[in-house]
């Protein structure tokens, strides 16, 4: 937690590269050049355990592939890695198509960071990003060879590390449902019990769900809020029974789902239609607010658009900036950042006219 700070950074992973904001005075911010152009940033991170923020960039290139790249000045300059800095072993019979996810582990643990791509699987470094080794335990899962993609692919797109205990983490998976481990990722199991799947023979699958985003709450380390293809869900257990929580928004349908990051029982979500039009609801922008873990939700609209507003957003395209107050961010399809630097009360459009944008995060800035 920042307490009493104002300055702050916003990386911003777009379909036709990356961008930086910075801020001495949330929510005003100025943004950066065009950055990686000409690969999609399907994920970007900000890594605050060392003296000096490190952002990456989950990046994919038409020509080069998929890589994870780094940058310690905020953005003007970006390691090349040696193609394929993540890339599967010889023998797997898979490559990497996207990089979904790129997320620093513990403050306990230096130098680990962790990668979820597509085709389903999570990749570790040791070495703060310059190489990463395949998760042997979930790569060869019993259920990986019956997972189904969702609409977006086969996507490891969540990674959560327990706040008190680094051996346990949790992973969601489009559309093969949670797995958790409490090994350091050395053996899994399926972590779906409660999550119902319309339309199916069996409506409670041990595994098949299509989780859309997976939070965790900070002052309740086993309290998990989830943003599922038809529903939100709450965990209490980290993921080994999950409740559902539907009453206050106009849809159970959406893709981000951002809890706060200092207050308990608070989190956020914005609804789309249905899974068909997937804009937000009613044509109206409104980011829904829990502040008792679920049960009731409230809209926050001031300053967001109330008419005509058919606007996307997607999964990783929803952050906090860890500050209190705590500042809010997301990003559209259609290249518009918004902020909010009072948890939510009211937004200010920060950036408009950008390349469709797919993950946005934000820490603060000494």
């Amino acid at each position: 937690m920042v307490a009493g700070m104002s300055a702050a950074i916003i990386a911003v992973g777009t379909s036709k590269g990356a961008f930086v904001l910075r801020s001495d005075e949330r929510p005003k911010f100025k943004t950066s050049r065009p950055l990686l152009t000409g690969e999609e940033v399907y994920s970007v991170a900000i890594d605050g355990r060392g003296e000096t923020p490190r952002l990456f960039a989950g990046s994919s290139s038409f020509y080069w592939g998929s890589a994870v790249r780094a940058s310690d000045d905020l953005g003007k300059t970006w390691t090349d890695p040696e193609v394929g800095n993540i890339k599967f072993p010889e023998g797997a019979g898979a490559s990497v198509d996207h990089i979904w996810q790129v997320r620093p582990g513990g403050a306990d643990e230096p130098g680990v960071v962790y990668a979820g791509v597509e085709p389903a699987s999570l990749f570790r470094s040791d070495d703060n990003g310059e190489t990463f080794a395949l998760v042997e335990g979930l790569w060869n899962h019993p259920h990986r060879p019956k997972w189904q993609p969702g609409g977006g692919g086969l996507c490891l797109h969540t990674i959560l590390t327990h706040r008190d205990d680094p051996q346990r983490l949790l992973v969601a998976i489009s559309a093969a449902g949670v797995y958790r481990s409490d090994d350091r990722g050395g053996t899994w199991r399926a972590s779906n019990t409660g999550i119902h799947e319309v339309d199916q023979p069996d409506n409670f699958p041990e595994y098949g769900q299509c989780v859309h985003k997976v939070s965790a709450d900070p002052e309740n380390p086993d309290r998990l809020y989830m943003q599922f293809h038809g529903g939100l869900f709450r965990s209490d257990d980290f993921g080994d029974k999950w409740v559902e929580l539907n009453g206050g928004v106009p849809s159970n349908f959406g893709f981000p789902i951002v809890a706060h990051p200092q207050r308990r029982d608070t989190a956020y979500v914005i609804p789309m239609d249905s899974p068909m039009e997937r804009w937000t609801a009613g044509g109206k922008c409104r980011v829904y607010r829990t502040t008792d873990a679920g049960e009731s939700w409230e809209p926050l609209t001031k300053g967001l658009p109330q008419q005509g507003a058919y606007l996307a957003v997607l999964r990783d395209a929803f952050c906090t900036d860890g500050m209190d107050p705590a500042g809010l961010y997301f990003g559209t399809r259609s290249g518009d950042l918004y902020a909010s630097a009072d948890e939510g009360e009211s937004w200010k459009r920060v950036a408009t006219n950008l390349p469709p944008i797919l993950s946005v995060r934000a820490a603060a800035l000494d």
